[in-house]
């Protein structure tokens, strides 16, 4: 569906040379593992996203995405598709939107690398934080409903949908401190100072323990669809770094655009466009769950922007290593720097 909001990371291309995936060994599979599957009819890469190339797979009648880890050299943790697909069929179970989860495959004779296939949603990923094209109303809609959604999903029961030994329960934000100091040294390719500031300061200023709850762990409106008829998420995409974790924590990092965003970080011009500011949107989010997050806020929020710069130096090391999946992927090395150096600046205010 053509719509005004669509950006340069939106739609598909035809499959990359690195990506190609063997038609026909695909087919058998879903012929033979898929009840009423039909004859492909084309195989497209969608353009978005950094980590697992992801695919549009239409039949005759339908259509259908599939997600696979990327070939080549991988940290060992990283690309954990059968995690994603996990926790989609299990959400399949509530009422937070997911696409529906229809197969897990591991053996990597089939396209090269393990996969899953899942639903193909109806809707529109908006990449600017601010969504410039759309209209107060619509922003408005579309950031009630975001924070809707990741309430919705921080009050799940998830020992109810069998994820109860989905991730370790305790210390989630000292754990993923630890993880992403290590993924980070993993993908060093410079010396960040301010990195190396935090990766010693975090494990000594650990924010209270909060009661374990599923989390996305990259909550963001690039990362959910818009159904456009109605300007709510239709389906959150993107699980590979969910877990069992501090529900705090995965909120305020899907808050960093208040940081890093120049429009978002105004109030003034979040007001004029109808789009609630950062106090308002903790407020909303607070109501919503009974959570209290004020007082730890700016400590969360620089944990967040540690987190950040690792993942960058992570894309920056996969551009080093020739596995990088997305356009524009060396230009992370400079936001590792900035976003290191920002959560160094907020935990000294």
């Amino acid at each position: 569906m053509d719509s005004k909001f669509k950006g340069e990371y939106s739609g598909t291309k035809s499959v990359s040379e690195r990506h190609l995936i063997d038609q026909v060994n695909l087919q058998t599979y879903l012929n033979e593992n898929l009840e009423s599957f039909e004859k492909i009819s084309s195989i497209e890469e969608f353009i978005g996203g950094q980590s697992n190339p992801t695919y549009l797979i239409k039949t005759p009648s339908k259509s259908y995405v599939l997600r696979r880890k990327p070939p080549g050299k991988l940290l060992k943790s990283a690309h954990a598709v059968d995690r994603e697909y996990k926790v989609i069929a299990a959400l399949n179970k509530t009422d937070v939107p997911v696409p529906k989860a229809y197969l897990h495959c591991e053996d990597e004779s089939i396209i090269g690398t393990e996969f899953f296939l899942m639903s193909c949603v109806e809707g529109e990923v908006m990449w600017e934080p601010h969504i410039p094209k759309a209209s107060n109303e619509e922003r408005k809609k579309i950031y009630q409903s975001m924070n809707e959604t990741i309430a919705k999903l921080h009050s799940v029961d998830h020992e109810k949908i069998g994820l109860e030994s989905f991730g370790k329960p305790g210390n989630y934000v000292g754990r993923q401190v630890a993880r992403w100091s290590k993924q980070y040294v993993a993908s060093e390719t410079r010396e960040i100072k301010s990195m190396n500031n935090l990766m010693e300061w975090l494990p000594k200023n650990l924010p209270v323990e909060k009661t374990t709850k599923l989390v996305h762990g990259d909550f963001s409106l690039s990362n959910v669809m818009i159904d456009l008829s109605t300007f709510k998420i239709c389906a959150i995409l993107d699980w590979e770094l969910s877990t069992l974790g501090d529900p705090a924590a995965d909120f305020s990092y899907h808050c960093i655009q208040y940081k890093l965003n120049d429009v978002l970080s105004d109030e003034k011009q979040c007001e004029k466009l109808g789009i609630p500011t950062e106090r308002q949107y903790l407020e909303m989010y607070e109501e919503k769950t009974g959570f209290q997050l004020a007082k730890e806020w700016n400590l969360y929020m620089g944990f967040n922007l540690f987190k950040l710069a690792a993942i960058s130096q992570g894309i920056m090391g996969r551009v080093r290593d020739g596995t990088a999946a997305g356009k524009n992927a060396d230009s992370f090395g400079e936001n590792a720097v900035m976003m290191a150096d920002a959560a160094w600046k907020l935990i000294n205010e």
